[in-house]
């Protein structure tokens, strides 16, 4: 029960901080020129401030600095039940820090294209950096099944999971709320298929996140009244990355399946990432040129208004990830069940989108949203 009460402790601390700090970045970001101006694809009428995604990250580390100093000052009068795995927690101090840390260096980068826009390239050499820097130096990889968990392919494809992931949460960031309640939703799935299995450490990190978005989202819930910006989308997308696969989501004495645990939590974002990279290819354009050709901009243009895409979205984030808190119970059977589930609550949406009547649209001249992504890389 204490660890319990910990873990809402932590979670309410985190939201009513990032309600706060993301309040002021509201009021500060003009001062230092970032203001998403309307024009082009940009469909919210007034400047619109940048700079929530500083706050989701300054939330998010603040309260792991303040939480730190607080168990290692007190270690030794907390309760038997917290006191039994302080030792253990202290332990992970360097392997969140360098998560913290190369997050740190990605929301910069994410600043700076907020401020001053970067071109895609620089940006997937950081991308590609930071995470091959966490698998290296962090010991950090994805794991597989034999025959394929030798340590070179694992190893690559952490890399390319979470500079996927980085990109796919920077190209959800186009209407108000989306990203961060696609965040929050995946975050607070994660953190309960790690709990089923007895972990504590990054179940911890992701409340911690889940209390910051949806301070966030007090402000950037339709009409928002600030955008995460690259800053925030960059961030969020490489922590909940770098976390997957730092996080345990069997042990032994559990089935091996809930390895799958990531694919079908991040099946909505991903499938939003890998159908829009299809539909420029067909065009003919750069997979990197941005347009409205993402998954919330299509079911606007099947006649769903910008606010019931995103609770569309995120109630099919929600369905994809629920059957997968279950994994670790389950045996071949169940497995392949619950990802034949997620397949096809995937492939209903493709056929809704894509096997109507009525050909794919793109309305750039109707208001459907407040929010845009400030710079061309969405």
């Amino acid at each position: 029960m204490t660890l319990a009460l910990v873990g809402i402790a932590l979670t309410l601390a985190a939201f009513v901080w990032g309600a706060v700090l993301t309040g002021v970045a509201r009021t500060i970001a003009p001062q230092f020129g970032l203001v998403d101006k309307p024009g082009g694809r940009k469909t919210h009428k007034a400047p619109t401030p940048l700079g929530g995604g500083v706050a989701i990250w300054l939330t998010t580390v603040s309260i792991f600095v303040v939480g730190g100093l607080i168990l290692w000052l007190g270690r030794g009068s907390l309760p038997p039940e917290l006191a039994v795995h302080a030792s253990g927690l202290l332990t992970k101090a360097g392997p969140l820090a360098l998560i913290l840390g190369l997050g740190s260096l990605i929301m910069l980068m994410g600043l700076a294209d907020d401020r001053f826009g970067l071109s895609w390239k620089p940006r997937l050499a950081v991308q590609l950096g930071l995470a091959t820097i966490l698998v290296v130096v962090g010991g950090l990889r994805v794991t597989l099944f034999p025959p394929f968990s030798s340590p070179i392919l694992t190893g690559l494809l952490t890399i390319v999971w979470i500079a996927g992931l980085t990109n796919s949460f920077n190209f959800l960031d186009n209407m108000d709320g989306l990203a961060a309640g696609v965040g929050l939703i995946v975050a607070l799935i994660f953190a309960a298929a790690q709990i089923a299995v007895g972990s504590l450490f990054v179940p911890a990190v992701l409340l911690v996140l889940v209390g910051a978005l949806g301070g966030f989202l007090l402000h950037n819930r339709y009409p928002a009244k600030i955008f995460m910006g690259d800053a925030g989308s960059n961030f969020l997308g490489f922590t909940l990355g770098a976390l997957t696969v730092a996080g345990t989501f069997t042990r032994d004495g559990y089935a091996p399946y809930g390895v799958l645990t990531p694919l079908l939590v991040m099946a909505v974002p991903l499938y939003d990432t890998i159908s829009v990279i299809i539909i420029r290819i067909r065009e003919g354009r750069s997979p990197f040129q941005p347009d409205r050709r993402h998954f919330s901009h299509r079911l606007v243009d099947r006649g769903l208004t910008a606010q019931g895409a995103v609770r569309t979205i995120n109630l099919v984030t929600l369905a994809c990830g629920l059957g997968a808190i279950l994994l670790h119970q389950l045996d071949a059977v169940g497995a392949c069940l619950v990802v034949a589930q997620t397949i096809c609550l995937i492939g209903v949406v493709t056929v809704l989108e894509f096997g109507a009547s009525r050909p794919l649209e793109s309305k750039a001249h109707v208001p459907v949203e407040s929010q845009a992504s400030p710079n061309p890389n969405v």
